[in-house]
């Protein structure tokens, strides 16, 4: 399903940030919920065919989700969302970083990336700002590199299937 709403996605070189800001035909509330919710997050946060299973979640500041990005041909590559920051509904921020299992940091990765996502309700739709700093320029190049922005795309477009699903 292709999305005739709006994604913009850009690059910042110069303070290694990505930003995207993405449009979403549902309620603020059920698009917070989307991002915050291990059982909606993990049916759309890998992009196809990959998978994503959060082994455990607590969404509070100085909680933690710990979770896999599972393969077609059973890859897994573990992840941690460090919160930070909370204010619900509207902004959440999170410290991302590979880790294995259990949830110990991979330093051999990318050290990290600082997520904020802004919420804001917008004409029956929401809109999520969504602003990533890495730590250096040669790792923003390195996560382009290896196709985020088709990848993150694509997991958006799973994100729309579960709001048009809900409409039927």
């Amino acid at each position: 399903m292709k999305n005739s709403l709006a994604m913009d996605f850009s690059v910042d070189r110069e303070n290694s940030t990505v930003r995207v800001k993405r449009e979403f035909s549902a309620p603020k509330d059920d698009v917070w919920a989307a991002w915050t919710e291990p059982e909606i997050l993990d049916q759309w946060w890998a992009p196809r065919p990959w998978k994503s299973k959060t082994k455990k979640m607590e969404f509070k500041v100085g909680g933690r989700r710990l979770y896999a990005m599972l393969g077609p041909e059973g890859e897994e590559h573990w992840a941690v969302a460090d919160y930070t920051s909370i204010t619900p509904k509207t902004n959440f921020k999170y410290r991302d970083a590979f880790c294995d299992s259990e949830g110990n940091i991979d330093t051999g990765h990318f050290l990290h990336s600082d997520w904020s996502l802004d919420f804001t309700a917008r004409n029956g739709t929401t809109v999520v700002d969504i602003t990533i700093k890495h730590q250096s320029l040669a790792d923003l190049e390195k996560v382009i590199e290896v196709g985020f922005k088709e990848g993150f795309t694509t997991a958006m477009e799973g994100l729309d299937e579960i709001f048009a699903s809900r409409e039927k």
